[in-house]
């Protein structure tokens, strides 16, 4: 890959780079019963208080709040992820993060937590901030900075998939930066709400979980799915590293049904600008040939 620059979007792409997220009915109904919420083995069940200074919220997901806290004893920071549990049921992210964070571009789980009311992740501090801002901001994007994130990501994607996990919903405000300096050595997949482990080879998903202008088209059929539906999100986070735009979401007010409908017909134009000065080799990264369309 050579070095030519991306073009960054305006400020008002913020909305159209997060867009929406959807989880099957069926799934929040689960999550709202209070009595299918299992209780983690290896929580801790004293206040998180005595441990941690809670201080200011710095993200919100479907079904939890992320604060800042710092470590008592250490004055260490990391970030809480503090989820109810009357909403979700977080025993497979825990389980997930705990057999699989080790790896360098995976966000680490450092500790948790459980009351009668909540679960609370202690989670890596990633001050680098997310993937969603640095695009939304940076002036040049080049090729060979795209190739070093793409490289961190498809390798911690990889590690996931050997191990039967599915990630579901990775997007640029699912991707952070541990280090203040931005570097791609940095990358960390974040945000296992979603995931799933399979508990076979070939185990086949079939519950819709996604972002839509991330979403793989096999998602949408709703006739079984499997790890693969990352590898596509991948080729979309690519795409947006190397032009500052999304493929299938022309713009922050597009109805959703409208970029689904792309999504499931699966065809990307890359004649126009910033594609004129982005070169052939890395186009063929972004999405299978047979999808790119004239």
């Amino acid at each position: 890959m050579g070095d030519s620059p991306a073009v960054p979007p305006s400020a008002a792409a913020h909305e159209l780079f997060r867009g929406f997220s959807f989880v099957s009915p069926a799934v929040v109904e689960e999550k709202k019963d209070e009595k299918k919420v299992r209780t983690i083995p290896t929580a801790k069940t004293h206040p998180i208080t005595d441990d941690y200074i809670l201080k200011e919220e710095v993200g919100t997901g479907t079904f939890s709040v992320v604060r800042r806290c710092v470590m008592k004893t250490t004055k260490r920071e990391f970030v809480v992820k503090i989820i109810k549990k009357s909403a979700c049921d977080p025993s497979e992210e825990v389980d997930i993060l705990l057999r699989h964070g080790h790896h360098p571009h995976i966000v680490k789980l450092f500790d948790v937590y459980e009351d009668d009311a909540h679960v609370n992740l202690v989670l890596e501090y990633c001050r680098g901030g997310e993937m969603l801002d640095r695009i939304l901001s940076k002036k040049t994007f080049t090729e060979r900075e795209a190739a070093a994130s793409m490289a961190n990501l498809a390798n911690a994607v990889c590690y996931l998939h050997s191990n039967q996990v599915a990630h579901r919903d990775l997007k640029p405000s699912n991707i952070m930066y541990a280090s203040s300096s931005g570097e791609a050595d940095s990358l960390r997949i974040i945000d296992f709400g979603f995931a799933k482990q399979s508990r076979a080879e070939n185990g086949m998903l079939m519950t819709p979980c996604y972002t839509a202008q991330f979403v793989a088209p096999e998602v949408l059929k709703r006739q079984g799915y499997d790890r693969s539906c990352d590898v596509w999100s991948l080729g979309v986070l690519l795409y947006a590293m190397l032009s500052g735009q999304t493929p299938f979401a022309m713009g922050p007010n597009d109805p959703a049904d409208e970029i689904l409908k792309r999504v499931g017909e699966g065809r990307v134009v890359m004649e126009d600008k910033p594609w004129t000065e982005i070169s052939d080799s890395a186009k063929k990264m972004v999405l299978p040939p047979i999808l790119i369309g004239a």
